[in-house]
């Protein structure tokens, strides 16, 4: 059983939510989203928001905040093989009220579709817009074509 440890990226001015399904051993480490250097988020992220790419947690969480943008995952607890999301197992979801209740949460995002489907199954009555995996697993987007699908974020910041 592996458990999320890394703290949800939020403040009273979030407009955005974005929530992955858990983070990866890469992420794990670094105790950061998306901090696999083949992962493709903080690269699509910022080129949609027209900003250079953050490196560091520090700059990352402020570029975040920024632009009203909230992050965390739908999977507090699970088991899971390395960073499979198609391994995952017994999941016990994050609780997403403390974010909805101190923030100003206009759309929810999901990154790619294990994402997409475990915050349907755990979050009932809520809607979520489905984006395209940034993960390196998922070859088939370009980085060109990653940009262009989460553009859609410009709408809701």
């Amino acid at each position: 059983m592996e458990f999320h440890t890394i703290e949800p990226v939020y403040d009273e001015n979030s407009r955005i939510l974005i929530l992955g399904s858990f983070p990866s051993v890469k992420s794990r480490e670094a105790n950061f989203f998306y901090g696999h250097p083949q992962n493709r988020f903080w690269r699509v992220v910022s080129a949609v928001m027209g900003e250079e790419c953050p490196k560091t947690i520090v700059e990352k969480k402020e570029f975040l905040l920024r632009n009203h943008i909230a992050v965390w995952d739908v999977i507090a607890s699970c088991d899971i093989e390395g960073s499979s999301d198609s391994s995952i197992k017994n999941v016990t979801p994050n609780d997403l009220s403390k974010i909805y209740v101190k923030s100003e949460i206009k759309k929810i995002f999901t990154n790619g579709n294990t994402a997409y489907k475990l915050f349907l199954k755990y979050n009932k009555g809520k809607n979520a817009v489905k984006l395209p995996s940034t993960s390196p697993a998922n070859a088939a987007f370009t980085l060109e074509r990653l940009i262009e699908s989460w553009s859609i974020l410009k709408n809701f910041t």
